[in-house]
């Protein structure tokens, strides 16, 4: 039986997802970054891959699962299956500003917003009638306002001390964040005995943890 090939997200997810890994266990050792970006298990072939590009791996067959936060994949718009929610990697998915524009918010018919998340911005905004003009920003967002590019930004917010130390504040929650076990068509309908025991294992960890 051939090893399911797993895509993991380097960065801040990588450390949670690999403990959830161990607790299953599904790995007998901690998955680190390093230079080496395909790793072998005894279960798995792993390609450790950027953030964004793990719903693109997981749509086009090149690894059979993957693990993505859920505004990665809604901003990807990629067509993958979502398997099971890991209550990892928590954070939400917001629109900020500075307070004297908290008032305004509700009555807009157009916005002009700062994001790293081109798509998720203009969905949610034309889908409640406002007009969005996007501006892509690959740093730090918070600039935008501070600069008067933008009144408003939608950004990812943990804690809010970035928003805070730039006078910004959160007008409006529009959902929550975390990290989710996904799966390609083609590889659930192929390899779905494997890939639902890889769910039911780490759905009993989560289960016991969260």
């Amino acid at each position: 039986m051939s090893k399911l090939v797993l895509a993991l997200p380097k960065g801040r997810l990588l450390k949670e997802v690999s403990d959830l890994l161990l607790s299953a266990n599904l790995i007998d050792k901690p998955i680190e970054e390093g230079r080496k970006l395909v790793l072998e298990t005894e279960r798995f072939k792993i390609l450790l891959a950027k953030p964004k590009d793990v719903p693109m791996l997981v749509e086009s067959g090149f690894a059979d699962v993957g693990v993505s936060g859920w505004d990665t994949i809604w901003e990807s718009q990629r067509e993958v299956l979502e398997i099971l929610d890991l209550k990892v990697g928590f954070c939400r998915i917001c629109i900020a500003g500075f307070p004297e524009s908290v008032s305004k918010y509700p009555n807009l018919s157009s916005i002009k917003v700062a994001t790293k998340y081109p798509n998720i911005a203009r969905t949610y905004f034309e889908q409640k009638g406002v007009k969005p003009f996007v501006y892509i920003m690959n740093g730090s967002v918070e600039l935008a306002p501070v600069i008067g590019l933008t009144d408003y930004i939608l950004d990812l917010v943990q804690t809010g001390r970035t928003l805070r130390e730039n006078g910004l504040v959160v007008v409006e929650e529009i959902s929550t964040s975390t990290a989710r076990l996904i799966a390609g068509k083609e590889s659930f309908y192929l390899k779905n005995e494997e890939i639902l025991s890889l769910a039911e294992k780490l759905h009993r960890v989560v289960e016991t943890s969260f």
